[in-house]
């Protein structure tokens, strides 16, 4: 059980906006690296060996594309290291900062898999089902489309296998044929569904001023504790940030912050930001085990 899943919904939603949004816009590479690093422990933790997958199959091939596209299509830089056979030059400015970008690219990736396991659709509802409720609900159906959509596709295919009009029968025609015909199905599957959803909210007064909402969800002590750690981190790193104790710059040079006290305070601070999820499932491990021990 994922114990950092258990807290109030605008925790979760607080520390994914934090996690992601620094990852976006702050390719340090030191922190880039930590992100990814701690975003796939946590994915394993959660999914895992769908997650050990999705990164060996998924996001590793994609660093490398973007590491080699990046200097072919950018030229900026000023440490040329060859030019290539129409003349253009490949600098290490571009080189490094393509792999950064795959660095980011994957470190989201991984990061909006984890969310989308603990962002559920009911604690968006909970969330801004009140002040954006048009905007809530199309998320939250989003949000549940794609594994839904998946599923149902599976299943059709199946019912098609059948009748003999699966993917893998016939030749490369009539399987193509076959696998229009079950994603047209899936298709309308899909409309449909989002009409009689949209029917049945508006049925029910969803989104009507003063209806009231059931809510499973009180933001406790624990809450409270949480939050203020994650305010504490968050400004702490930003204020590292502000005061170049950490920084990057990748063009028209390479250069970044040497290794001192204060940089390495921000990347043992990062990490610990970064890890919060995993630290509190080891530690809720770690006592769960403590307390079977004493039966």
């Amino acid at each position: 059980m994922d114990i950092f899943s258990t807290y109030h919904p605008i925790i979760n939603f607080i520390y994914f906006i934090f996690v992601m949004g620094i990852t976006m816009f702050f390719m340090h590479p030191v922190f880039l690296g930590i992100a990814l690093v701690s975003a796939g422990v946590y994915a394993i933790y959660l999914k895992g060996k769908k997650a050990v997958r999705l990164m060996l199959f998924g996001m590793l091939p994609m660093c490398l594309f973007i590491a080699v596209l990046n200097p072919l299509l950018t030229h900026a830089g000023v440490t040329m290291l060859f030019y290539m056979k129409n003349g253009n030059p490949v600098t290490l400015e571009a080189i490094v900062y393509g792999i950064a970008s795959g660095f980011m690219i994957a470190s989201v990736i991984c990061w909006f898999s984890s969310f989308h396991e603990v962002m559920t659709s009911d604690k968006f509802m909970y969330l801004f089902g009140k002040t954006i409720p048009a905007f809530s609900l199309l998320l939250s159906m989003s949000l549940r489309f794609v594994p839904r959509f998946g599923t149902q596709i599976k299943k059709i295919g199946q019912a098609q296998k059948c009748v003999g009009r699966n993917v893998t029968e016939g030749n490369v025609w009539e399987r193509a044929g076959h696998g229009m015909k079950i994603l047209s199905i899936a298709v309308t599957w899909a409309l449909e569904n989002s009409v009689e959803t949209a029917d049945s909210m508006k049925s029910r007064g969803y989104g009507l001023r003063g209806r009231s909402n059931f809510s499973i969800y009180r933001f406790d002590h624990r809450d409270k504790t949480l939050l203020f750690i994650l305010a504490a981190e968050v400004a702490a790193i930003l204020f590292a940030i502000h005061q170049e104790w950490v920084h990057i710059l990748y063009y028209p040079a390479f250069t970044m912050n040497k290794w001192n006290i204060q940089s390495g305070f921000s990347y043992f601070l990062y990490a610990v930001f970064c890890l919060t999820p995993v630290i509190l499932n080891i530690r809720e491990d770690i006592r769960w085990n403590y307390l079977k021990s004493k039966i």
